[in-house]
């Protein structure tokens, strides 16, 4: 018998580690997430667009981490450009203002988001659309400059969107057209006026808008000749001021406190930590019925003190010391007056015996009477089973009546 379960375990063991050789080997995926941080290198960040421009612009690129309305509450300097790119990007009704109130004043606001406010909708008067591809084909964007200084010999391409967002409604008088996109079925005409990047004068400065923040990612700069589209949508920024590239709002996180983070996310780590889990579980299963005790029941010690206080009663009452018992009964009962109802016990008068009496749920009478026959055990020299009796009875039913019994 033994020697079959040390069979099931050999098999197991193989299996697991079968297993485990498989998924080390397999390739490892692609992380598609959007996270557009700056210093991700996945096909979604933004760390070649980063490094293409603090090359190009040097020190005038600047990196905030901070909020924007913070930044421009609390820094009068802040002049130039400041770049936003992300999947998402939603400002608050006082952040937003303070953003255009700053633009007004000769700034430049650059934002490449999937989605705008709809506060920044009406205030620049536009609104947005899906272009979508033909269903059940595999289809290509096809993105455009539309400005004349460019050249479009080779179109840039995007593969992995059946989606697309452009400006459906813009302000003709205001606005400028920057580029378009289409896709490869209608790319020939190239007269749709899908519009995805527009530039509009605000103030004495300008907002550039533009609904297509993978633009900037490292996936689409370094595909083909990509780089050359990002370029002319990045020359309609000033580089003699400065540039500000927003890290605040980003999809992706640019740093990690989480430890598990880097075992989960390092191949050699990951798996040292789950052949931990499975040994640990091999170890409860395994050896943990062999080494388990049954935990021993340990009884709390008994409280003695009542049959203490009756051992000691009844040797008083086997050798006939019925007046001592009275004298201690007496004492503990004014004990109990001095504890309970908080009176000096040393002067028994009228006041007294008014004040325990209301305080104690009783008439005067019915006191008096009680400490009455307790004076009288007093000055006795014998004292019998029957006084005991009866000074116990009245005591016990003084008690239990004030105690609402």
């Amino acid at each position: 018998m033994r020697k079959k379960g040390s069979i099931y375990i050999i098999i197991v063991l193989v299996t697991l580690a079968l297993l485990m050789l498989f998924q080390y080997s397999k390739p490892k995926q692609i992380n598609w997430f959007p996270s557009f941080v700056s210093q991700h290198k996945i096909p979604y960040g933004t760390f070649v667009l980063n490094e293409l421009m603090g090359k190009k612009y040097k020190e005038h690129l600047k990196q905030v981490t901070r909020p924007p309305y913070e930044v421009l509450q609390t820094n009068d300097y802040f002049q130039g450009t400041y770049f936003f790119v992300n999947d998402r990007i939603s400002f608050g009704e006082a952040e937003l203002k303070s953003l255009l109130d700053w633009t007004s004043k000769g700034n430049t606001l650059f934002i490449a988001s999937g989605s705008f406010d709809t506060e920044l909708k009406d205030t620049l008067n536009f609104e947005t659309s899906g272009l979508y591809a033909d269903f059940g084909e595999d289809q290509k964007q096809v993105h455009k400059l539309l400005n004349p200084a460019f050249t479009n010999d080779s179109l840039p391409t995007f593969d992995k969107d059946n989606f697309a967002l452009y400006f459906s409604e813009i302000d003709t008088v205001n606005a400028k057209v920057i580029a378009q996109v289409e896709y490869d079925s209608e790319a020939d005409s190239l007269k749709q006026g899908h519009f995805n990047v527009i530039k509009q004068d605000f103030g004495q400065g300008k907002i550039i808008l533009s609904a297509f923040p993978k633009a900037f990612t490292n996936y689409f700069i370094l595909k083909n000749n990509n780089k050359d589209y990002t370029a002319g949508l990045l020359s309609y920024i000033d580089g003699n001021r400065p540039i500000y590239m927003d890290n605040h709002y980003k999809s992706g996180k640019s740093f990690y406190t989480s430890p598990m983070y880097i075992f989960l996310n390092t191949k050699e780590f990951k798996w040292a930590y789950y052949i931990v889990l499975i040994g640990v579980l091999f170890y409860v299963v395994f050896e943990g019925k062999r080494k388990q005790r049954a935990i021993p029941v340990v009884v709390p010690l008994k409280n003695q003190t009542l049959a203490f206080t009756r051992t000691i009663a009844d040797m008083y009452f086997e050798k006939d010391e019925q007046k001592s018992i009275t004298e201690h009964k007496i004492a503990y009962f004014m004990e109990y007056i001095r504890s309970h109802f908080y009176m000096d016990t040393t002067k028994q008068d009228d006041a007294f015996f008014h004040n325990l009496a209301a305080r104690s749920n009783h008439s005067e009478e019915e006191v008096k009477k009680l400490f009455s026959f307790m004076e009288k055990l007093k000055i006795r020299a014998v004292i019998t089973n029957a006084d005991l009796k009866k000074l116990n009875t009245l005591i016990e039913k003084f008690k239990l009546k004030a105690d609402g019994k």
